[in-house]
């Protein structure tokens, strides 16, 4: 019976202490869940370029799946972009052409929002023609406006490129028409045109697939209107670093390369969906990815 009661003893012991550390790994993952929901959700707005479907996606791909949030990409025009991120409505954008294209929009925003500086150097804006095009100028347009049949092609309506080329088309005298359209329909329009080696204009930017797959050149700005290089920037609603410094860190440290843009966005343009192409750069580029962590 001693034996029994000793045995009884030891097996009663084991259970507690078995019971003890499933609670505490119960506790631990309960408690992961919690801190997990308690991230929240985070908006982002974007407009509709090729350059920015693939900066936002790639932002939105890193804090779902290294930093544990639930985010939500709105695709808007500039307009809408620039007042939602103003009132609150997006925790951030990372879509901001400046000093230039958006220069209009930011001027009356920018005492309600936090500019948190570029994301991306080396951006540009223009006209854009295929390089056997045998003009090199704006001012050359002109002369042979019936190659062009008279028409540059633009992309959304209320786009700072189409704004600059409004303005373009007075400052040179051009007797052109801006068509609108999107910056799908322009680019389709880019590649029907070189298929048929046609002249075509089209409003440009760079970074953008265009010019990783076609031979493209800008035509000269003398008179400037288009501006100089430009930066993309990364601009959030005010208040967000006293709400989530952790979120307002890692969107402070998210910065890349036009080479890193145009691979994502060459890879949508071949198929994939935004989703898909940024989750396997995300994937590819874990180095930098890691640098832009909290």
């Amino acid at each position: 019976m001693r034996k029994f009661a000793k045995l009884f003893s030891v097996v009663a012991i084991v259970m507690m202490f078995a019971v003890a550390l499933a609670g505490c790994a119960g506790g631990g993952g309960e408690a992961e869940d919690q801190a997990a929901d308690k991230k929240g959700k985070v908006t982002l707005g974007y407009v509709q370029w090729d350059s920015e479907i693939a900066s936002t996606h790639v932002v939105k791909e890193v804090l779902e799946s290294k930093l544990g949030y639930e985010v939500e990409a709105v695709a808007v025009d500039a307009a809408p972009m620039w007042t939602g991120i103003a009132e609150g409505q997006f925790d951030a954008i990372v879509s901001a052409w400046l000093p230039g294209t958006h220069a209009d929009y930011y001027a009356k925003v920018k005492d309600d929002v936090e500019n948190l500086g570029p994301n991306l150097e080396g951006a540009k804006i223009g006209l854009v023609v295929p390089s056997y095009v045998e003009i090199n100028s704006i001012e050359e347009l002109n002369s042979v406006k019936d190659k062009f049949d008279g028409k540059i092609i633009g992309i959304e309506p209320g786009a700072g490129i189409m704004s600059a080329t409004e303005n373009a088309i007075q400052e040179y005298g051009l007797d052109f028409e801006l068509v609108d359209s999107s910056s799908a329909a322009m680019a389709a329009s880019l590649k029907k045109a070189i298929n048929d080696n046609e002249w075509i204009v089209v409003t440009g930017w760079t970074p953008h697939w265009k010019f990783a797959k076609f031979d493209l050149k800008y035509l000269d700005d003398p008179k400037g209107v288009y501006g100089g290089e430009e930066h993309i920037a990364t601009v959030v609603r005010k208040g967000l670093k006293e709400d989530n410094e952790e979120l307002y860190k890692f969107l402070d440290n998210f910065k890349w390369t036009p080479e890193d843009m145009q691979a994502v966005m060459l890879k949508i343009e071949e198929g994939m969906s935004p989703e898909e192409a940024a989750k396997e750069w995300v994937e590819n580029n874990s180095d930098k990815v890691e640098k832009w962590l909290p």
